[in-house]
């Protein structure tokens, strides 16, 4: 209660002054004893206001909300009104207050995330472990993590398997296994025994660094709507206060002009007071980024990281969702089914060149081949120069040999024949040449994520009606899977200059378009598309830095929630902006013509503005039960 002590006392003194004045105390009756009385009530709420106000004029700010309420108090006690010049002040304070405990509540979710910053990181060093700070940990050393300890660095597991609990960084709930050489985010927290990694990034650009740094970043990018009150707001506040001076002003013209209209300068003067309380923006000043603050915030904790409130608001927008197929509506978990030759070499032989070539590369079906040749216990041959070729695959050169792996258009390419009935084949295939032949394929298999159907079919109840997958795989292997997912619209054999082509297709039919996608290659679409979506699990550092919107645990389902939340908050704050409005106007209306008090005044802004701050509120408990 101590934060509240000053408004506790003003409503003490404001309460006992008013049944003072009612029971008609002689004593309080005395000259200039209401005056003292009222002005000690209005005393702790009303200075810290006026030295607002003050600070404003110093750096010519002269139309702030400070300065309304001061001229409205101000005014109230020149006229005599001394509790309603009170109220003004008390009632305004006690809203402030309670907006910063909104405020305070809205960022719980970001803070929450910010104490999940590890102070501290036990690093191999000398022969022993040492406690140091985790920006001074280089890519390459050993750190150590307990049970129940949160993964200071990004790394790579050194134990055989590892299970984490990652509700905090992705907002799943369930643990998730690593295996040995599996990557392990900064951020997790092991719940079954110490595990030690291997630092693969420097502290600032790990997973949980630039997670809290986009989200810290994300209330600066202001949504159209905010932006819009705020260009408002210039010309609203000294409209406000000059159409404030002209009411008392015009009525004393008049009554120049026309000797038989009585001129009262206290009541046109207390119309004026009551215009100005009634028109002081605070419902809308606050509620607006409270709003867009609050689902940044809550959408955090649901593994969805919204880089502003303009992109909040432009994911209600989008009708179109276009995605990327490895690693999107895949898991990018590829299996080898099997392995065919041309004749000249083995499968074996096959398999080696091809994971030899394939070795130094990140792309998911590169990385299975690689595994499975471990499995085959094939050696891997000497890798000479690489080539590679985005969006074609590889060149690299084996003991003297140009060894080719990568789709058919790269073999089309350099001019390499190999069969026609590979395009029919529905699985993903790598094509291998040696020395300009045609040597084999290697044929693979990628499974739908779990959650592919529920989320297409979520954001199709969320009004979507437009789907597209782009891939640079097979059309055959496209279509199939656009098929299992009723997408009606699949492009495969793209390039990355493909899809940008098709993306601008869409954006000049005038479509709003959210791209999703994971990979180096989606980078340019991403930057295009009106919301770039990455999923932040399995995604390039470039694709997650290019991207709007991040799903941090590659879960399809979180866009339907990303649409909802979107529609959540702009639903709100919508509510707030109509609320406040009708509610202002009506009673400007009354206080014009003298009909409305300045009580009524007084509800029309604070009163209004609690409000707003309680609606805004409830976008958490919304997406809560969602």
């Amino acid at each position: 209660m101590k934060q509240y002590r000053n408004e506790i006392f003003s409503f003490l003194m404001l309460m006992a002054g008013v049944l003072l004045e009612y029971a008609q105390t002689s004593w309080f009756a005395l000259p200039y004893v209401s005056l003292v009385w009222f002005l000690a009530a209005v005393a702790p709420v009303g200075l810290p206001v006026m030295a607002e106000a003050w600070e404003h004029l110093m750096k010519k700010e002269y139309f702030s909300e400070f300065m309304l309420m001061t001229i409205a108090t101000i005014g109230a006690f020149c006229i005599g009104e001394y509790p309603e010049g009170v109220a003004v002040m008390l009632f305004y304070a006690v809203g402030e207050q309670l907006q910063d405990r909104a405020v305070d509540k809205a960022r719980d979710n970001i803070r929450a995330l910010l104490d999940m910053r590890p102070r501290t990181a036990s690093v191999f060093r000398k022969g022993q472990y040492s406690i140091v700070s985790p920006e001074a940990v280089e890519t390459g050393e050993t750190i150590e993590v307990k049970v129940g300890e949160k993964v200071p660095l990004d790394g790579v597991l050194q134990n055989e398997v590892g299970v984490f609990n990652t509700a905090a960084l992705t907002g799943e709930s369930l643990p998730r296994s690593v295996r040995q050489s599996g990557e392990v985010l900064a951020g997790m927290i092991p719940v079954n025994e110490t595990i030690r990694l291997s630092v693969t990034k420097p502290y600032s650009q790990s997973t949980l660094a630039r997670m809290l740094e986009m989200v810290e970043e994300a209330a600066e990018c202001k949504a159209p709507t905010e932006l819009f009150m705020r260009k408002v707001a210039r010309y609203y506040t000294p409209a406000v206060i000059g159409i404030a001076f002209l009411i008392p002003v015009l009525p004393f013209l008049y009554s120049l002009v026309q000797p038989s209209f009585i001129y009262l300068f206290a009541s046109w003067l207390y119309r004026s007071l009551v215009f100005l309380v009634i028109s002081c923006p605070c419902a809308l000043v606050v509620s607006i980024p409270l709003g867009y603050f609050g689902g940044i915030g809550a959408a955090s904790h649901k593994g969805i990281l919204f880089k502003g409130g303009n992109y909040l608001d432009a994911v209600t927008k989008a009708d179109t969702f276009v995605f990327d197929k490895t690693g999107t509506l895949t898991t990018g978990n590829f299996r080898v089914c099997r392995i065919e030759t041309a004749g000249i070499y083995s499968e074996a032989e096959v398999l080696k060149y091809i994971a030899s070539a394939e070795s130094k590369s990140n792309h998911p079906m590169a990385k299975a081949v690689v595994e499975y040749a471990k499995q085959q216990q094939a050696t891997l041959y000497p890798v000479g120069a690489v080539t590679e070729i985005a969006g074609y695959g590889l060149e690299a050169y084996i003991g003297g040999k140009q060894i080719l792996a990568g789709n058919y258009r790269l073999m089309d390419k350099y001019g390499i024949a190999y069969p026609e009935g590979l395009h029919e084949m529905p699985e993903s295939l790598i094509l291998c040449a040696c020395n300009g032949i045609y040597a084999g394929v290697v044929v693979m298999e990628d499974e739908l994520k779990d959650d592919a159907v529920e989320a297409i079919r979520g954001l199709k109840q969320q009004g979507i009606r437009h789907f597209e997958i782009l891939s640079g795989d097979k059309t055959a292997l496209v279509q199939n899977i656009a098929h299992r997912l009723d997408i009606r619209h699949a492009y495969g054999d793209l390039l990355p200059a493909d899809k940008v082509a098709r993306l601008q297709k869409l954006k000049d039919e005038k479509h709003c378009v959210a791209f999703v996608g994971d990979g180096i290659n989606d980078a340019p679409v991403l930057a295009l598309s009106d919301v770039g979506i990455a999923m932040g699990g399995l995604g390039s550092d470039i694709a997650i830095e290019t991207a709007d919107v991040i799903i941090q645990d590659d879960s399809l389902s979180k866009l339907v929630t990303a649409v909802r939340i979107g529609k959540y908050t702009r639903r709100i704050i919508w509510q707030n902006i109509i609320l406040a409005f009708l509610v202002k106007f009506a009673i400007l209306a009354l206080g014009t013509v003298g009909v409305a008090t300045l009580w009524e005044a007084v509800f029309a802004d604070s009163g209004v503005a609690l409000l707003a701050i309680f609606n805004a509120m409830r976008i958490n408990r919304l997406i809560k039960h969602s």
